[in-house]
């Protein structure tokens, strides 16, 4: 073989082997790197108490697959304290989060914008209960130098307990809290005389009534009870995310939206009983009966569209002006609180 027919041959050796190199290279690369790239994808969404009603679309959207649908990998942390979620939201170590809307307009006199970019419900879906160890309390005025149990210090129970207080004459220095970190810390609480009132939601409400434990004194759990108590529309649950990532993910933004209407229309289009039967044990809590009936009572409170009422954003100011003193006197955009357009672009 002449040099010049072996220097052809060599040649084409090291580019084939080259190539296979170039190839070999890129496989590795693309199985390193692409798990790097889909966990990066994972959404983290604090939830303010799974086994909570009010927040039922997100324990939804998850067991029907409604995520998954989108392309999205959604991850649900439980967590009671509005103000915790905050933090985590605000620090980025979440994506977004599931509680009420009253904190977007608090975050906002406080110079942190957040938006509601699918509402949940248009009342609270809770209600302020006494216990039964005392005599009935009837009026809110009764309030005043009891122990009354909230969800968490500026949570949504806490400033409504207040609001009630508050117009019936009762001072702030004369209501005594106590957080319970769940629903069936609550009850707990309550039976075992640990509080005198307190607002909770469901299932824990008809459960201390039913057991005989606790006397109804202000109902919040559908519309009508909530106009009748408030003077309006109150919109509560609802998932917010902060504007920059809004902004900054617009489709990721409207895949979530989408997924949650999806979980309304389910609630909106099938029973109590045809929705408890998709929920786990640790949602449903140990009494079934009790569950699915609370539930068909007060499934109106959910918006099947997840479009804000009119009237709600100034419904919740008006409430927070009298209970928040980082909201009194502060001027507050209501329209920059929540927006239509992701519910509206629905698809």
């Amino acid at each position: 073989m002449d040099p010049t027919t072996r220097h052809s041959r060599l040649y084409r050796m090291r580019v084939r082997s080259s190539a296979k190199l170039l190839l070999v290279a890129s496989a590795w690369l693309i199985a390193c790197c692409l798990p790097e790239q889909a966990g990066a994808e994972v959404l983290r969404l604090v939830v303010g108490g799974i086994d909570k009603q009010i927040y039922l679309p997100a324990v939804l959207a998850q067991r029907l697959g409604y995520f998954s649908e989108q392309g999205l990998e959604v991850e649900l942390q439980n967590d009671t304290s509005g103000v915790r979620a905050e933090d985590k939201l605000l620090a980025g170590a979440v994506q977004g989060v599931v509680g009420f809307y009253d904190h977007t307009i608090v975050l906002q006199a406080k110079g942190k914008f957040v938006r509601s970019v699918v509402q949940f419900s248009r009342a609270p879906g809770e209600a302020l209960v006494s216990s039964s160890k005392l005599p009935p309390l009837g009026s809110p005025a009764a309030l005043a130098g009891r122990t009354l149990g909230v969800a968490g210090l500026g949570s949504s129970t806490q400033l409504l307990t207040q609001y009630f207080g508050l117009i019936n004459g009762v001072k702030i220095s004369q209501m005594n809290f106590i957080t319970f970190e769940s629903s069936s810390a609550f009850v707990e609480g309550m039976r075992h005389g640990r509080i005198d009132a307190g607002m909770t939601t469901e299932p824990a409400i008809s459960s201390l009534v039913a057991a005989g434990q606790a006397h109804l004194m202000i109902d919040l759990r559908t519309p009508a009870s909530s106009v009748a108590a408030i003077g309006g529309n109150y919109p509560g649950a609802c998932l917010y995310l902060s504007a920059l990532w809004i902004d900054t993910h617009r489709d990721q933004t409207q895949r979530l939206v989408n997924a949650f209407v999806k979980a309304l229309r389910y609630i909106d289009a099938h029973s109590a009983e045809e929705i408890a039967a998709l929920l786990p044990a640790s949602v449903v809590g140990a009494d079934r009966k009790i569950y699915v009936s609370a539930l068909a009572a007060s499934k109106s409170m959910f918006i099947s569209d997840g479009v804000m009422p009119p009237d709600g954003p100034p419904t919740v100011l008006k409430v927070l002006n009298v209970t928040s003193q980082s909201v009194r006197g502060k001027a507050v955009d209501l329209a920059r609180t929540y927006t239509n357009d992701y519910v509206t672009g629905v698809r």
